[in-house]
């Protein structure tokens, strides 16, 4: 696995990553067929402004940079060590994201395993998250790296 450090985000590499953060979430939102195109924006920033009422200084987060040996960034993390349904002991990962110029080399798994040890650091004994089943890439990587199903929502369109 490829050798990658994680640490904490500067105040504008925060403010560039919502951005991002934002639109991706929207964007599948409307390819999961929950959200229309004119809404989704919208919805995305106030379903982050929610989880993150202080913004960066939001209490119990983690906002981390991936990064390779000679110091060149290629993803970020968002961990929640308080999980959002309370679960004891469980840190949430509410976004990882691998630079577009990165990926398809192994840096989703080396930031996957930094973003665990982080929780791990800081009294986790657990890391939970949600994926969208549209994305199978993200769900091989999760499935590859030893997570499981623990709930799962399922939905049929009904044509008229």
């Amino acid at each position: 696995m490829t050798e990658l450090s994680v640490r904490a985000m500067s105040p504008e590499e925060f403010d560039s990553w919502q951005d991002e953060l934002t639109a991706g979430y929207a964007r599948e939102h409307v390819t999961a067929g929950n959200w229309t195109p004119e809404e989704a924006l919208d919805r995305a920033r106030e379903a982050t402004a929610g989880f993150l009422p202080q913004g960066m200084a939001t209490p119990g987060m983690l906002f981390l940079v991936g990064e390779l040996a000679d110091g060149s960034p290629v993803g970020w993390l968002w961990i929640g060590l308080t999980h959002p349904r309370g679960l004891a002991d469980c840190a949430f990962l509410y976004d990882i994201e691998v630079a577009a110029g990165h990926r398809g080399r192994g840096l989703g798994r080396a930031l996957l395993a930094a973003g665990e040890r982080a929780a791990r650091e800081h009294g986790a004994q657990a890391l939970e998250l949600n994926v969208f089943g549209t994305n199978e890439t993200a769900r091989k990587l999760y499935e590859t790296s030893g997570y499981r199903v623990v709930t799962q929502q399922m939905r049929k369109d009904l044509p008229a």
